[in-house]
């Protein structure tokens, strides 16, 4: 890991076949390049490139080429790469645990009411208190709402029981199944699919668009609609990068992800009822939905996450974002 972080903060703008750009900007992430997020980066890539005249470059490494979960934050810092679209829960392990209240189960019922907050006043001090760690937090962007997956239904509490569940490194997410009785694993995303498949774990969670695209429906008999939890992401850049770029580019920059983060907003829901629709024409994975009753019975089972995460994540942060809710 630190010699290749080594060689990408040497080799700086002169990125093997993007040489002739003025500026490039190397941004890296985890997930498949057809996945709301991928698609969104795509789509600032080329109004960035476009506007710029090529001037300059955003040359993306999807699916985890150059940095994976447990090290793309550090690789940012380093100035390895100059942005990132890390997912929410990965904040709380460099030192910004408030991003995990994002992580609670059954917090929010549909997107408008995340963007409530990630479109709001607390979006915006999440955003800020970014600086602290040398980062620069451009917008947020969504995924949509994860789903349980095992090979048996997983429908009541009870279902969960003994199951080793890959995880993000979120002590939240961790916390909810362990109240659910099950035993948290913290795998890299990358890793995932061969870890379900060697059996090192047993099930996990994820938006539809994330499970079909890493093709865990080929290791996973089924999938139970929970839409238990959100997954969703945030722009940063590296703060060292971003005070080098003149007032014009930081303005090009900006505009181009504000338009890029509404385009991956929009499409969150249609790419995952695309990729729930293909799972069912694929036919090899069962698709479970709960009841009203079943629903209700987890969200009772995973209040203990709350009640062991509120000192952590913050008080005030909690009250907040309830207040924010209220109807």
């Amino acid at each position: 890991m630190w010699l290749l972080l080594s060689l990408c903060c040497a080799a700086g703008s002169a990125w093997p076949g993007v040489a002739h750009a003025e500026r490039v900007i190397r941004f890296s992430h985890v997930v498949a390049r057809d996945t709301p997020k991928g698609l969104a980066v795509e789509r600032f890539k080329e109004l960035v490139e476009r506007r710029s005249a090529g001037r300059i470059r955003v040359a993306v490494y999807p699916a985890a080429q150059l940095y994976g979960d447990l090290d793309e934050m550090e690789a940012l810092r380093l100035g390895a790469v100059e942005m990132l679209a890390p997912s929410l829960s990965k904040f709380g392990r460099v030192g910004f645990p408030e991003f995990e209240l994002f992580d609670l189960p059954f917090l929010f019922t549909q997107l408008q009411d995340v963007r409530r907050i990630t479109h709001g006043p607390i979006g915006q001090r999440l955003l800020d208190s970014l600086a602290r760690q040398g980062m620069v937090g451009l917008g947020f962007f969504d995924n949509g709402f994860k789903q349980m997956s095992a090979n048996r239904p997983l429908l009541e509490p009870g279902d969960f029981a003994g199951l080793r569940m890959r995880v993000q490194s979120s002590r939240v997410i961790a916390a909810q199944f362990r109240a659910l009785n099950a035993r948290p694993v913290v795998l890299a995303f990358s890793e995932t699919r061969r870890a379900l498949a060697a059996h090192v774990v047993d099930g996990t969670e994820n938006p539809v668009s994330n499970f079909w695209t890493q093709r865990m429906h080929e290791v996973q008999s089924d999938l139970s609609m929970t839409n238990h939890g959100y997954l969703g992401y945030a722009v940063v850049a590296n703060q060292r990068f971003w005070g080098s770029l003149a007032p014009a580019e930081r303005e090009l920059i900006e505009r181009a992800m504000r338009e890029a983060l509404a385009y991956g907003n929009a499409i969150a829901d249609a790419e995952n009822e695309r990729a729930l629709q293909a799972l069912r024409a694929a036919g090899t994975t069962r698709i479970h939905e709960l009841s009203t009753q079943q629903r209700a019975q987890l969200r009772a089972a995973v209040q203990p996450a709350y009640d062991q995460m509120a000192a952590r994540i913050g008080t005030r942060w909690l009250q907040d974002v309830l207040k924010a809710l209220e109807p």
